[in-house]
């Protein structure tokens, strides 16, 4: 039986945003393939030690590692380097939507690493090209996954001022954004309201707690929530809005496009391979809450419009779906 070792910052019981590593390995151990995951440890050096350990002491054949383009970058680096030595066969598995900037800033090291793995391998279009201009031949494009069944497309009638964010709260993501543009829809549409859901990662929610009562703004954090309670809120609000400076292929986006919720977006890093604009979505400049405020009160005017783009948006998710992509998988690690 193949054995892989999947390295990643599976911090979901720690109310972190479950990422690819809490999520692929089970799926990948319902196909058969014999998968330990890690780490888990909430203390950042105690889970770096860890995957070291397992990279250097660890029985398997394959590692699969989850790449990032912030602080975790490093994580990367040195078990791509321990499979390495240990002549392993090792995939990066792309996920930041900076990290052709990180690369190209890392020196030739680091460039070889990329170069030396069995396969990078891309969740977007927009990774997979930026890495190609790089020059590298082991790329493969495996998209974000999302298991279809659990998401019920909501048709919805007309689109009110009910706007709704997932995401972290990482200055990365600009979740301030989405506070500016409920001011502003506010000014139009009193009755505007805002649920931003997700866990602090960097100080910046206590901040916008703090802004919310000073202005006295309707605005609901809930903190992380449950995928199931997740699925149901998301009935109760009519737009979605993505707001990050940098992004790939966000799989909170897909679950809206999934559910039926009309996305406004940033036009940045991997939206504009996500979303068409004006077909499955609208994108708007980064960090523009004017902009970003027009295109909710186009949806809100005009509820045909939200109507169509949702629609197309839920038959471009499709493509997405776990039963669709796990043979990419299987394929990888065969």
């Amino acid at each position: 039986m193949r054995k892989v070792l999947y390295i990643g910052n599976k911090l979901e019981k720690w109310g972190r945003t479950p990422t690819a590593v809490d999520t692929i390995p089970e799926l990948l151990r319902n196909e058969g393939i014999f998968i330990k995951a890690i780490s888990s440890h909430q203390n950042k050096i105690l889970r770096l030690l860890e995957m070291c350990l397992y990279c250097l002491f660890g029985n398997y054949q394959k590692v699969v590692i989850d790449t990032y383009s912030t602080q975790n970058f490093i994580f990367a680096k040195l078990c791509a380097s321990i499979a390495r030595w240990r002549k392993k066969k090792y995939y990066l598995i792309l996920h930041g939507g900076d990290l052709p900037n990180k690369l190209k800033s890392s020196g030739n090291y680091v460039t070889n690493l990329f170069r030396d793995a069995s396969a990078l391998a891309a969740p977007s279009l927009y990774l997979y090209e930026r890495f190609n201009a790089f020059g590298f031949s082991n790329l493969v494009c495996i998209p974000n996954a999302v298991a279809l069944h659990l998401y019920t497309f909501q048709k919805k009638k007309n689109t009110q001022p009910k706007l709704l964010w997932i995401r972290s709260f990482q200055q990365l993501y600009n979740p301030k954004l989405a506070i500016e543009v409920l001011e502003n829809l506010s000014v139009l549409y009193p009755e505007s309201e805002l649920c931003m859901v997700g866990p602090d990662k960097d100080g910046s929610l206590e901040e916008l707690k703090n802004y919310v009562d000073q202005y006295n703004l309707n605005v609901t954090f809930t903190g992380k929530l449950a995928k199931s309670h997740l699925i149901s809120l998301a009935s109760e609000y009519t737009i979605f809005l993505n707001t990050s400076n940098v992004d790939n292929t966000p799989v909170s986006v897909m679950e809206a496009m999934a559910l039926g919720l009309p996305v406004v977006s940033t036009n940045v890093g991997g939206m504009p391979y996500l979303i068409q604009n004006e077909h499955t979505g609208i994108l708007v400049p980064p960090d523009d809450a004017n902009a970003m405020t027009a295109a909710c009160i186009k949806l809100i005017s005009n509820p045909e419009l939200s109507a169509e783009l949702a629609e197309n948006a839920r038959i471009e998710v499709e493509k997405f779906d776990w039963q669709r992509v796990k043979q990419q998988w299987l394929d990888l690690l065969g």
